[in-house]
């Protein structure tokens, strides 16, 4: 090799040769290496810098040559050594060479040779706002619950997809994430400009086969009727705010602009009013976990399914509850023609165990054109929420799962805060309208604690249901029901009704578990015998102790 072909290797700023981590770019006048290129980006930026090869800078009034544009530039656009200077545009190109080409030391590419590619965003926004400037914008911002991101994905497609074509769909990267991106951001250039960066989409499980992918961050840009104009969707909420999605539409001042805007708008609330992605199914929010009190999403429950034949009551009770939900929801229409109330609050209660949550899944496998949301005490504070969900997702149920740790009589409560609890609670089932298709059941396992501004007026509780233990038959068809693929002779089948008198459902099928278990143990096959039923009782009432038994909800009748 020659020296010409040594020179054509060497980088004039370092005196290094090209290597596989170090490639050159080749100049009309001198060379630069990658290192250096790096080094000369966080020069020309503003970075500060140690590095031996940047020389002291000029004055602001000197003027420097880029050895690659051959541009006459300030001092505080270049990166120099001796008299040899390369530009910050040029150390740009440089960078997204590296970037995209990963040339390799025996392809060098020519900075001036290179495509000019747009890395910020506010450099595209000025070419596509050419005409205006950025005082002549004006935008119009929306925020939508973080819960409905899958819907405003939906609407958002069915916008850029079948009504509207943009011009450019970016992505959008900024340095800080916690605030969502607004308009103004994208125009700032310098150290906090915003990058454009890949699509990024987060899934959301829907409780389907496979999870729905939604826009984080993104930018359309547009023109129509010779309007240019912007879309921008952003995550955010700023610091102890609860997060929220976010659409802005970025249009030139002046009527044609703002009638543009409304036109947006008009499309996504159409969209969001059929809102789809959550009707009919089972649903709880998701409680933030660094701002106790918000959302930050919505889960997806998938119950097991029960039929009417795995409810075990005593057939009036049956009749009451279906009476009740079936019966009232089927007459709505004709109820609303008549001007009574579409809404209705239950009431289910009885002793642990006895299948209240057992018959809510039943409830909600028979009505699937209705949303059922799930709400634990904790969660009582989401309440409003709970409620513009049921709302916006009507025929919806709410569902309020031991209501005495919050509906207890005002008396109890020991302080404000609870006492407020309950006011919300009050307050959103009195405040619903009368044509709103909302079904509340309650939960209690004491009833004589509920606050009577709850349970003595209709209007918020409407009909109240007890779960009683089961009798004699009830408990003959929960052994059956939890016997699983066990064998049960007459006798035994007998003796298991005798022996649990006073039970709950939940004792007998944690009975059959434990006798099952034992079955297993002392034999091959699969038939149940009176000693198998003997032991496990005597490990359930005796080994245990009292409070096993209580557990289990063991009734004073029964004997060890």
């Amino acid at each position: 090799m020659d020296d010409t072909d040594i020179a054509s290797r060497r980088c004039t700023f370092c005196e290094e040769l090209a290597s596989d981590t170090r490639k050159v770019f080749a100049a009309p006048q001198a060379n630069i290496c990658s290192q250096c290129v790096g080094v000369g980006t966080e020069s020309v930026v503003g970075s500060t810098t140690s590095h031996k090869h940047v020389s002291p800078a000029p004055t602001a009034k000197d003027s420097l040559k880029c050895i690659f544009c051959d541009t006459p530039k300030t001092a505080w656009q270049v990166f120099s050594k001796d008299k040899l200077s390369i530009c910050g545009p040029c150390l740009a190109r440089c960078v997204e060479v590296l970037i995209g080409d990963r040339p390799t030391p025996d392809k060098r590419a020519k900075p001036s040779e290179t495509k000019a590619v747009n890395k910020y965003v506010h450099e595209l926004l000025r070419d596509h706002f050419s005409d205006f400037q950025p005082d002549e914008i004006v935008t119009s911002v929306r925020t939508y619950p973080l819960w409905m991101r899958p819907d405003l994905q939906t609407a958002i497609d069915r916008i850029f997809q079948v009504d509207r074509q943009p011009i450019k769909t970016l992505g959008l990267h900024k340095k800080h994430g916690y605030d969502a991106l607004e308009f103004p951001d994208l125009w700032e250039a310098g150290r906090n400009a915003v990058l454009i960066g890949p699509l990024q989409n987060i899934e959301i499980d829907l409780g389907e086969h496979t999870p729905t992918k939604c826009l984080k961050n993104a930018l359309w840009l547009l023109e129509e009727a010779g309007l240019p104009h912007a879309v921008v969707l952003s995550e955010g909420g700023q610091f102890s705010q609860k997060k929220v999605m976010q659409i802005e539409i970025a249009v030139p001042a002046g009527g044609p602009g703002q009638a543009l805007a409304e036109q947006y708008f008009s499309a996504l609330d159409e969209e969001l009013a059929n809102a789809r992605s959550y009707r009919g199914k089972i649903l709880s929010l998701e409680t933030s976990e660094y701002y106790p009190g918000t959302s930050e999403g919505i889960l997806v429950h998938k119950l097991h399914q029960v039929g009417r034949d795995d409810i075990v009551l005593p057939q009036a009770t049956l009749e009451l509850l279906e009476r009740n939900v079936f019966g009232f929801l089927g007459q709505r229409a004709q109820l609303a023609k008549l001007n009574f109330p579409v809404k209705k609050g239950i009431l289910f209660y009885g002793l642990p165990g006895t299948g209240k949550t057992h018959c809510i899944h039943y409830l909600a496998s028979r009505l699937k054109d209705h949303t059922t949301l799930l709400i634990t005490a904790e969660q009582i504070k989401l309440f409003p929420e709970y409620m513009s969900l049921a709302r916006l997702l009507q025929p919806s149920i709410i569902v309020l799962e031991d209501a005495d740790l919050i509906a207890r009589a005002r008396e109890s409560h020991s302080s404000p805060g609870t006492e407020v609890l309950l006011h919300r609670l009050l307050n959103e089932m009195d405040g619903l309208k009368e044509d709103a298709e909302i079904l509340f059941i309650l939960t209690t396992n004491r009833p004589e604690t509920l606050e009577e501004a709850l349970v003595s007026r209709p209007g918020r509780i409407d009909q109240a249901i007890e779960f009683p233990l089961p009798d004699d038959e009830g408990r003959q068809k929960l052994v059956q029901l939890y016997a699983g693929g066990l064998e049960i002779p007459v006798t035994v089948m007998q003796t298991i009704v005798k022996r649990t008198e006073g039970v709950s459902a939940a004792f007998i099928k944690e009975l059959m578990r434990r006798s099952a278990q034992l079955c297993i143990s002392g034999q091959q096959d699969s038939k149940l015998n009176l000693d198998h039923v003997e032991m496990a009782l005597e490990e359930i009432l005796v080994t245990g102790g009292r409070l096993n038994s209580t557990l289990l909800g063991v009734g004073t009748n029964v004997s060890p």
